[in-house]
């Protein structure tokens, strides 16, 4: 970090009220030298032990523009959202740091050098700058004006918290705020945790309840999520149909959270006869969520878990024209799908065949009929083909996608679906990645619905917990 060159006196300028989407902040302006600073206050920091503090610098391009090079402008927001839901603390923005000390004009020449395939530290060396430029003296001479020499930093970089502790002020603990990698930023952000100390993005995690806000999110909202776990080579069970496991303890741990927070589980039939499974919580405290069927022409067996265990109620999707077996259990109830719900000829409605004989099924039609037995979010958990027509049909919020290391070769293939031509025209969205033991997570995060839940949630600041 930048040493200041020589002390400044701290000039409190004014004190004011500011009403934002986050709640009503105290505002005030401070000048240090030649350049005036502002520190947003929510509640008495002063009278707390060690209030949260962000130390946000400034950055036109990310706060004003909405420019997605960078996370700035999400960080912002992100702040203020832990700031209101903890009800005191502190962001201090700091200006003339725009570019990490380097100023606006340099910054744009150094995103051009990055646009030729540089990264954010070999562009700002090309241009005989330094990594970071900035200086923190201001921010510890506003923390001390304001009652607060004991702080909790809310950032992923280590660097500022050893700033502020040589500038006298105590960092009692550092909070990771947890915001979303987007396509365009996500090597710059690498780049970071990489060459510049940043924390990783997510460690090799304690798969816990209070480790992940998006558990409590599915949970207090209305979505459609996925899950699938992959081989990395993209096969979700061996040629012979043999799945288990793919992924390890952990990720399996992280399912069964999911199925925690839903209402309920959808998995098709070929699912079902394969695997036999339970589709119960049992690695995790929580409620069974509600079992759907997607069995159009009534083919999964009736000694099947599912239809006579009574650990959850069980919806048992079939077709207009299917027998059923009355030898099941008294858990599960058997809803029709409408008519034109499902095809018998050869073409796809708008989603993955089912089975052999071609039938062909409508994820939006299936989700009305879903819809009119529960009201929560719904996870579709399997298999391969109902996680793609899903997909395909732009009817997920979110999608668990887990990479394991190991290579099948040939089996059951997970996610596919008809992709684009050219890689201009690929679906990138935001994402979050979690490291489980040997297994790479990948939250994909489709759908401005789950964006909004994601940034209108009230919860502080994440303790980061990596290795």
């Amino acid at each position: 970090m930048h040493q200041p060159e020589q002390d400044h006196a701290l000039l409190l300028e004014s004190r004011t009220v500011l009403p934002t989407d986050h709640g009503v902040f105290t505002t005030c302006a401070y000048t240090f030298g030649d350049v005036t600073h502002v520190a947003m206050l929510m509640g008495d920091p002063a009278q707390a032990e060690a209030p949260i503090v962000r130390m946000h610098s400034e950055c036109l391009t990310g706060d004003t523009l909405g420019s997605h090079r960078c996370d700035c402008g999400d960080q912002l927001e992100a702040a203020l959202q832990a700031i209101a839901a903890e009800g005191t603390g502190i962001l201090l923005y700091l200006r003339g740091h725009e570019g990490r000390g380097i100023g606006l004009a340099a910054k744009l020449r150094a995103y051009a050098l990055q646009d030729e395939g540089m990264d954010t530290v070999d562009a700002n060396r090309a241009l005989g700058l330094p990594d970071d430029a900035r200086d923190y003296t201001a921010a510890a001479e506003m923390l001390r004006h304001l009652g607060s020499p004991t702080v909790r930093l809310l950032s992923s970089n280590p660097a500022k918290a050893e700033a502020l502790t040589s500038l006298g002020i105590t960092v009692a603990d550092r909070v990771v705020l947890p915001v979303l990698d987007r396509p365009e930023n996500s090597h710059y952000l690498q780049t970071k945790r990489q060459r510049m100390r940043h924390d990783p993005l997510a460690g090799r995690v304690a798969v816990e309840e209070d480790t992940f806000p998006v558990y409590r999110t599915l949970a207090e909202h209305s979505e459609v999520i996925a899950q699938l776990a992959q081989s990395a080579d993209g096969f979700i069970a061996a040629r012979g149909g043999d799945a288990e496991f793919v992924s390890g303890e952990a990720d399996r741990t992280h399912l069964h959270h999911l199925r925690a927070a839903v209402e309920a589980v959808l998995v098709g039939a070929t699912t079902v006869t394969r695997d036999n499974p339970q589709l119960t919580v049992r690695a995790v405290e929580g409620e069974n969520p509600v079992r759907v069927l997607l069995d159009p022409r009534a083919r999964i067996p009736v000694t099947s878990r599912v239809l006579q265990s009574p650990d959850a109620r069980t919806l048992w999707l079939v077709g207009q024209d299917a027998e059923v077996p009355t030898e099941v259990g008294e858990h599960v109830e058997v809803v029709r799908l409408p008519e034109g719900t499902t095809q018998t000829s050869g073409e796809q409605v708008s989603g993955g065949k089912d089975g052999p004989a071609g039938t062909s099924v409508d994820p939006a039609a299936v989700l009305r009929v879903v819809r009119e037995h529960v009201s929560g979010s719904i996870l579709v958990e399997g298999g391969g083909k109902s996680v793609s027509a899903f997909l395909s049909a732009g009817l997920l919020d979110r999608l668990f996608l887990t990479v394991a290391p190991v290579l099948i070769g040939d089996g059951v293939p997970g996610v596919r679906f008809e992709g684009s031509a050219v890689m201009g025209e690929a679906l990138r969205a935001p994402f979050r990645r979690y490291t489980f033991e040997d297994d790479v997570c990948t939250e994909f995060v489709l759908s401005e619905a789950a964006r909004e839940h994601d940034a209108t949630y009230p919860r502080p600041g994440q303790r980061h917990q990596g290795a």
